[in-house]
């Protein structure tokens, strides 16, 4: 395993990455946790693709979870240019919802225009950080099964049978 993790940091960034952008873009964000686990597998086939050994389940956690923490940096990235398009689709939803509910808190306009105007630093760490323990906890789920389904390697000494084919043709046996 020890060796596996040297090349376990291009795995997890291009499933992070792919990812982290499919979270961020509208409309497409709403199979979120799907796209973290799916960059997970992704990840973790890449790293069994470039892996002469079996990737146990643990170096699919391994990778899943970085896979997950660069997916939620990628998001909290990418989702900026999309803030304001996402607080207006928010506004006019509420606006649509105030119609058909009649019991709407007092003063709830105002509490929509504090929520969209913007966000701070603070939030917007905090939010990285909370996206990230998330993220990486579907990584992690992501990455075993992605261990799991490609991180078997078929090889005849790992199941035990002797390699009896002769190296020359002339060396065959009656």
């Amino acid at each position: 395993m020890n060796n596996q993790r040297q090349g376990m940091f291009m795995p997890a960034l291009v499933g992070g990455v792919v990812a982290g952008v499919l979270i961020a873009v509208p409309l497409v964000n709403c199979l979120c946790c799907l796209w973290i686990i799916g960059g997970a597998v992704l990840a973790s086939y890449l790293l069994a693709k470039n892996s002469a050994v079996s990737l146990t389940s643990g170096d699919g956690a391994i990778v899943g979870i970085f896979a997950g923490i660069i997916a939620a940096v990628v998001d909290a990235v990418v989702s900026i240019p999309f803030e304001t398009l996402n607080r207006e689709f928010i506004r006019k939803f509420t606006e649509q919802f105030s119609q058909f509910v009649e019991e709407m808190p007092s003063g709830w306009e105002k509490w929509m225009d504090r929520g969209t105007e913007g966000m701070s630093l603070a939030w917007f760490l905090l939010g990285l950080v909370i996206s990230a323990v998330i993220f990486a906890a579907f990584g992690a789920l992501g990455g075993v099964i992605g261990a799991s389904l490609f991180g078997k390697k078929k090889t005849l000494q790992a199941q035990g049978v002797k390699d009896e084919t002769p190296q020359n043709p002339g060396d065959r046996q009656p």
